[in-house]
């Protein structure tokens, strides 16, 4: 309900002054439509949302809110997404520069989850590096591979090489592989929907129970989320998605600035 009087608010003031209040309105309502997304999203039957995913969702609702909200002032869909997430090029904050900027929060707070589980993280240290590393490697040449087995462009598969790392690596890659970023983007989402739907029941479905192996898959295979979709109902295996999510994400940025710009 606050959420959606937030909305309401914004759009009341936007349409009663386009030019002024509408501008300072893009960032609260933004979040509104972002935030607001997701807890409907939360709110899609169990059993659909291997179609209607939360974060499906959420991306549906911020970017047609986007959307109306920069019709009002005068914006195209372009311009909307720009002033959404503008990383600094414009004076006023957007919401998703607002969201971005609690990214290092989240990060840090893996770290106390990696402590409570110190211990047991020494104990399989084997175990976990190893899962990383060939994670890694499997991921990046088996696209590679793929790709070229099935007779794409080079440009195209630039693009879906970077799929298994999280967005906020996998667009500064592509970037420098002058590779689309949307269609990275939609790859890097795509494979963490799947992973994040299907991962925890086909790993019970082949009878992996261990979780620090659970956990190291879904991070390794699903990114954010994958680690988001498993420790909602096992929070124990974090640390180990964490483990596996950091050290992932960079080894595979190592490695491809290494391959492609070698």
């Amino acid at each position: 309900a606050c959420w959606g009087a937030a909305a309401f608010l914004s759009l009341a003031a936007t349409v009663a002054d386009p030019s002024g209040l509408g501008a300072q309105a893009a960032l609260p309502f933004g979040l509104a439509a972002t935030v607001g997304g997701y807890l409907l999203g939360e709110r899609v039957p169990k059993g659909m949302q291997g179609v209607l995913h939360p974060v499906v969702v959420t991306a549906l609702v911020a970017n047609g809110g986007g959307a109306h909200h920069g019709a009002l002032r005068g914006l195209s869909y372009s311009a909307a997404q720009s002033a959404y997430l503008n990383k600094g090029a414009q004076p006023t904050m957007g919401a998703g520069d607002a969201l971005m900027s609690l990214l290092g929060v989240v990060i840090v707070s893996f770290g106390f989850r990696i402590y409570t589980q110190r211990e047991t993280a020494r104990r399989h240290a084997p175990e976990i590096f190893g899962a990383t590393a060939l994670s890694s490697l499997f991921s990046l040449f088996s696209t590679a591979f793929a790709a070229k087995a099935v007779g794409l462009s080079a440009v195209l598969a630039k693009a879906l090489i970077p799929r298994s790392v999280t967005v906020a690596l996998a667009l500064p890659i592509a970037q420098g592989l002058e590779a689309p970023l949307a269609i990275t983007a939609a790859a890097v989402l795509l494979q963490g929907i799947l992973g994040a739907n299907f991962g925890p029941g086909l790993m019970t479905a082949v009878g992996i129970k261990d979780t620090i192996a659970r956990g190291l898959a879904a991070a390794g295979t699903a990114g954010g989320l994958g680690t988001a979709s498993l420790t909602s109902k096992e929070p124990e295996a974090l640390p180990f998605c964490a483990l596996s999510y950091a050290g992932d994400s960079g080894r595979r940025s190592a490695l491809l600035v290494y391959d492609f710009h070698s």
